[in-house]
């Protein structure tokens, strides 16, 4: 285990071209000292013994901070808000979780998958285009854990399926804010670049 400045480092696990880019991306903003261990997947490093015994699934991403063993990038981002950001109350807090569920659960799994896209698409993205028209961020007024886990699933939807977000105005608005985030260019935006046609 590594120690920087009399502590350990979080370790983050995770492949090229994974959703451990976006917990990169939370624990950039967060500024949270971390690992990241790039595990070659073509190659089937997830499907070792080494990475089972962190996620019997072999999937990323995954943490280990301290004796904590975490795998699901919503359960991480909830985690790492708790642990390392900023203090919520419990409805703030159910908000943020209900937002990143939400990414996870419903946005994303309702617009990749092809046979629901047009149906899902006026509906949970012009709900969120509605919904930006009175708060600057999905959980309300300050950025969270949720613009990460909501913004990584919408910056994917012109990249990865090469739908139009621009008739969502306010969607629009709200990924020039998250991708102008300093955090966002380090970890995002490198993967944005990289990410094939």
């Amino acid at each position: 285990m590594l120690f920087r400045w009399g502590r350990y480092v979080l370790k983050l696990y995770g492949g090229a071209m994974s959703r451990a880019t976006l917990v990169r991306w939370y624990l950039e903003e967060l500024q949270v000292p971390y690992e990241f261990v790039l595990l070659d997947m073509r190659a089937g490093e997830h499907l070792q013994p080494t990475f089972l015994a962190i996620n019997p699934f072999g999937k990323v991403p995954a943490i280990v901070d301290g004796d904590l063993v975490l795998w699901e990038s919503g359960a991480i981002l909830l985690y790492l808000s708790r642990r390392y950001g900023p203090p919520l109350d419990p409805a703030a807090e159910a908000v943020q979780a209900q937002w990143i569920l939400f990414a996870n659960a419903t946005l994303g799994p309702e617009v990749f998958v092809e046979a629901r896209r047009e149906q899902a698409m006026p509906r949970l993205v012009g709900g969120l285009d509605a919904l930006l028209a009175n708060q600057p961020f999905v959980a309300g007024d300050q950025f969270s854990a949720a613009d990460v886990a909501v913004g990584s699933i919408l910056f994917y939807i012109p990249l990865m399926l090469k739908v139009d977000l621009s008739p969502y105005a306010r969607v629009s608005a709200y990924l020039a804010r998250l991708g102008a985030r300093p955090a966002f260019q380090k970890t995002m935006a490198l993967r944005s670049a990289a990410q094939p046609a």
